[in-house]
């Protein structure tokens, strides 16, 4: 099998997002992409965090949408990414919010996911980390993002993760590229090993793909307890161009939709075929053995 060379994952991911700034910024916004996740998430995120006013850390929060909706819900919230092009997007976007929103962002600022040393322990009563766990291509980076996710957070803090499951990723890049997805071994690459690597310039960058039986081990062995997985896109991943027409067409029927997508998203049978799992874990009082 034919194996590409892979760039330092931190240093790609950076040049993606500098890259693709003002796109990715306005991706969930966009309604046959992420409008769907966009709506889930929120749900999930409303009937989940603990009460207002909580400290909440968006770690790999990019150009802040989330940071704002939490802020908008009176919540505490440090932003962090490693893209300084999404953070300035941030910064523009929250300036222009009025009192007290922006008043409740307390920093936004560029870090790693795997070095969250500018936080004391427990600082945080939740934590947001919607993407640095599918970019982290290394196990063992993997495991220093959770150890550090769960260091800042207190003693029974939740942490909101993302993670990307194969086979989406696989089908999607056989529908590209054909044959060429098979012969070049990248679609074996996916399959065998959850590793997916792009090198074209302003394309999605590489990611580790995971399996769904694999997630609740991952998390329990760092010290955390899952409460919940959820498939981001639901039951309407793949059908996301025809929910947006109908948005329009009907909205009363796209909202009972939602519903159905937001009530059946913990499905187990559902999950392999997402784009993206929300998993919301509990950060026990005890570290893993």
């Amino acid at each position: 099998m034919t194996r590409t060379t892979e760039p330092d994952p931190v240093a790609a991911v950076r040049d993606y997002y500098e890259r693709s700034a003002r796109r990715e910024a306005d991706r969930l916004s966009r309604p046959a992409d992420g409008a769907v996740e966009r709506e889930l998430h929120a749900r999930a995120f409303a009937e989940h965090l603990p009460p207002a006013p909580a400290r909440i850390l968006d770690n790999g929060g990019g150009p802040g949408t989330w940071t704002r909706w939490l802020a908008r819900r009176g919540h505490r919230v440090t932003l962090t990414d490693l893209s300084p092009a999404l953070l300035d997007v941030a910064r523009e976007r929250i300036a222009r919010d009025p009192e007290p929103y922006a008043g409740s962002v307390a920093a936004v600022m560029e870090a790693d996911a795997r070095d969250l040393s500018a936080f004391p322990d427990a600082s945080f009563d939740a934590q947001l980390c919607l993407g640095p766990l599918y970019h982290l291509t290394s196990g063992a980076d993997r495991e220093r993002a959770l150890r550090e996710a769960r260091r800042v957070l207190r003693p029974g803090g939740l942490l909101f993760a993302t993670v990307m499951p194969r086979y989406m990723r696989l089908v999607s890049t056989v529908l590209e590229h054909g044959l060429a997805a098979f012969t070049s071994g990248t679609a074996d690459l996916i399959l065998d090993e959850g590793r997916y690597h792009d090198a074209r310039p302003g394309r999605f960058t590489g990611g580790y793909l995971t399996r769904p039986d694999d997630i609740t081990p991952l998390f329990e062995d760092h010290g955390f307890r899952v409460r919940h997985r959820l498939a981001s896109q639901g039951i309407l991943a793949w059908a996301q161009p025809e929910v947006a027409a109908l948005a329009q067409r009907d909205p009363d029927a796209y909202e009972r939709l939602l519903d159905v997508a937001y009530r059946t998203a913990g499905d187990p049978s559902i999950h392999g075929m997402s784009g993206h799992l929300l998993i919301i874990a509990e950060r026990s009082a005890t570290p893993a053995a």
